[in-house]
């Protein structure tokens, strides 16, 4: 579909999109909103950056304006998804009589207590304290009758399989759900069979796919170099830069180091309040600070257009970690630039992590040492045949 009047969505809801300045489909709303609209559950699979809230976020507001005595819910694995979904939702929603709340862990309780008190109908929140609410009887799902897990494989990976099983027992017989995951591994086919009926399944792309305008680069050198090699990259590189490492010691001790340097940069982890987090964000997000280092927290939910370069100072776990990290940048079709530091100790964790063959090259990863081609390492492009 060309743009959005075909899916007979309300004239706000339109002019909320083109306020945004949102006017075409991405292939994951043309496929997902149709299914959605219809009442239909939905299991649905797309790269990081495809549009996949506007894909559920349209049909859940249709939804909420037809039966507005329901709720809907949406669950996130983070805070910061949680958030970030919560303020495109109300940019849709415009001067719509549809009240929201955020419940989110590091939150002031209080004011969540006063929030639901005025019975809002659409419910964004994170598994833990969501579950904090049903339990202290403040929230009630009685009425819900849509609901939103998204990123369900990194809810898995988080912890948080008890919790969405604790949620589902509050939720009513009849709820429509819709699923979004990374990938379909046999612990997501089990949670969607827990909470989707004959539902509709959408691939789009494989979720191993890197964004196209993301120039991937990686560097060798040694733990000793690593931090230097980091200050040159980052005198080298223009504009707002992530860098992501293992550990949340790691990700406040490496800021802290840049800025003896007199680079401007905060950090963001899971050991910070809700408040610190917010305001990282928002000066990162405001071009105040030009450096943000960041754990695993912010490879997902973080959308912030103007990041131009994501290094990658540890590796990730995962190779879908990888992917959600370098999809922090070249957002919206725009070009990004994607760096790994890769020292000895930690090759073949990296082999493991983008899967290259010699003779292969083929996602056009550029390897180097100080800008050099490397010609040691058979496991890097250009390397020399096994």
């Amino acid at each position: 579909m060309n743009d959005f009047t075909h899916f007979g969505l309300t004239a706000s809801l339109i002019a909320s999109l083109k306020g945004m300045q949102i006017t075409t489909p991405t292939p994951v709303q043309s496929a997902t909103i149709p299914f959605a609209l219809a009442g239909r559950d939905v299991l649905a699979s797309a790269q990081t950056g495809s549009g996949k809230t506007i894909a559920y976020a349209l049909p859940l507001l249709m939804h909420l304006l037809k039966q507005t005595e329901q709720t809907a819910l949406i669950l996130t694995p983070t805070r910061e998804l949680a958030t970030q979904v919560h303020q495109m939702l109300t940019r849709l929603m415009g001067a719509s009589s549809i009240k929201s709340v955020l419940l989110i862990g590091g939150a002031p309780m209080q004011k969540q207590f006063i929030a639901l008190k005025k019975r809002p109908q659409l419910l964004i929140g994170t598994p833990g304290r969501v579950n904090d609410h049903l339990k202290r009887g403040t929230l009630s799902l009685a009425k819900t009758s849509f609901l939103v897990v998204d990123e369900a494989d990194c809810m898995l990976d988080m912890g948080f399989e008890p919790q969405l099983n604790e949620i589902a027992k509050y939720l009513p017989t009849v709820c429509q759900t819709v699923m979004f995951s990374a990938t379909f591994p046999s612990n997501i086919e089990k949670l969607a069979r827990k909470y989707l009926k004959n539902p509709e399944r959408v691939t789009i792309d494989s979720a191993i796919q890197e964004a196209p305008k993301i120039k991937e680069e990686i560097i060798r050198t040694s733990a000793a170099n690593k931090f230097d090699q980091l200050l040159n990259q980052l005198i080298e590189r223009q504009g707002s830069i992530i860098i992501f490492t293992r550990t949340r010691r790691g990700a406040q001790r490496l800021s802290k180091d840049l800025k003896s340097y007199g680079h401007s940069s905060d950090a963001i982890h899971g050991d910070l309040s809700q408040g610190r987090r917010d305001s990282a964000i928002r000066q990162f997000r405001s071009g105040g600070t030009r450096i943000m280092v960041a754990t695993d927290v912010a490879s997902r939910g973080l959308d912030i257009p103007h990041v131009r370069h994501v290094i990658n100072y540890d590796p990730p776990q995962r190779r879908e970690d990888y992917i959600h990290r370098i999809g922090r940048t070249g957002r919206a079709g725009s070009e990004g630039h994607a760096l790994c530091l890769v020292v000895s100790e930690e090759h073949s964790k990296w082999r493991g992590i983008l899967n290259i063959q010699a003779a292969e090259g083929e996602k056009g990863v550029k390897n180097s040492r100080a800008h050099r081609p490397n010609k040691k390492r058979p496991w890097m492009k250009n390397g020399p045949r096994r």
